[in-house]
C-alpha cells in the first residue's frame, strides 16, 4: 500500500455542518486535498497547536505528548490508511526501546498529536484516489463562471434523487473552487454512494 504525505492546509467549517469542521489535508507532491470532517474539540486542539497558542489546561493531545515524552516514546507518523463507509481510520507509528508500534487512532486524535509531535502525515494511495478532491484550475474566467462558482448549492439538490452524477460531479467542482470544502465532501461522499447504487 502506498503512503502519500499530506500536510494541514486548513480547518474550516459553515453554518450547515452543526458544530463539525473540515481538516482539509493537500498532497505534498500532487494536486489533491482531501477534507475530513472533525469534531469541534479536535479541530481546537489542532488550531491551537497550529498557531502556537498554549492553553492554560493541557488538552488530551497535549497530556499523551506529556506522557510519550516521560517515557521516551516518540510518535515517527501517521497513517491514514483506511476509508469504510465513509469513515477513515488512522494509525499513529510509534516507537520505543527500539519497536515500532501501531496504535488505532481516530484521523482528528491523530493528527492532533502529530501536529505536537512534528510528525509526518500520510494518506493511502487509494484514499487519495477515492476521496481526494482535484483542484482543476478555473479555466473560464467571465463574470458568468465566477457567478456560478459562488452560488450556494441547497441541500434540497443535493438530496434530489434526480440529480445525475454529471450533476454532482458539477457540483464538487463548484464547491471546490470556492473552496467550500464541507460542500465538496458531502458532494464526494454523495457520488460514492451514487456509484454504488448503480
Amino acid at each position: 500500500m502506498e503512503k502519500l504525505r499530506v500536510d494541514i492546509l486548513g480547518l474550516s467549517t459553515s453554518p450547515h455542518t452543526n458544530g463539525a469542521y473540515a481538516l482539509i489535508l493537500y498532497e505534498v507532491e500532487g494536486k489533491r486535498k482531501l477534507p475530513i470532517i472533525i469534531g469541534g474539540f479536535e479541530a481546537q486542539a489542532i488550531a491551537l497547536k497550529l498557531e502556537n497558542i498554549k492553553p492554560p489546561r493541557p488538552f488530551t493531545h497535549d497530556l499523551f505528548k506529556t506522557v510519550a515524552d516521560t517515557f521516551n516514546l516518540s510518535v515517527q507518523e501517521v497513517f491514514i490508511d483506511e476509508l469504510h463507509n465513509e469513515t477513515f481510520y488512522a494509525k499513529v507509528i510509534c516507537e520505543m526501546q527500539g519497536e515500532i508500534h501501531e496504535i488505532d487512532a481516530r484521523p482528528s486524535d491523530a493528527i492532533a498529536i502529530a501536529v505536537r509531535f512534528g510528525a509526518p502525515i500520510f494518506v493511502s494511495e487509494d484514499i487519495l484516489n477515492e476521496a481526494g478532491i482535484l483542484e482543476e484550475q478555473q479555466e473560464d474566467n467571465t463574470v458568468e463562471a465566477q457567478e456560478k462558482a459562488g452560488e450556494e448549492v441547497s441541500s434540497e439538490i443535493i438530496g434530489s434523487a434526480t440529480s445525475s452524477l454529471n450533476d454532482l460531479q458539477k457540483m464538487l467542482e463548484d464547491a471546490v473552487n470556492r473552496e467550500d470544502y464541507e460542500e465538496a465532501a458531502r458532494l464526494r461522499d454523495k457520488i460514492s454512494r451514487f456509484k454504488e447504487s448503480s
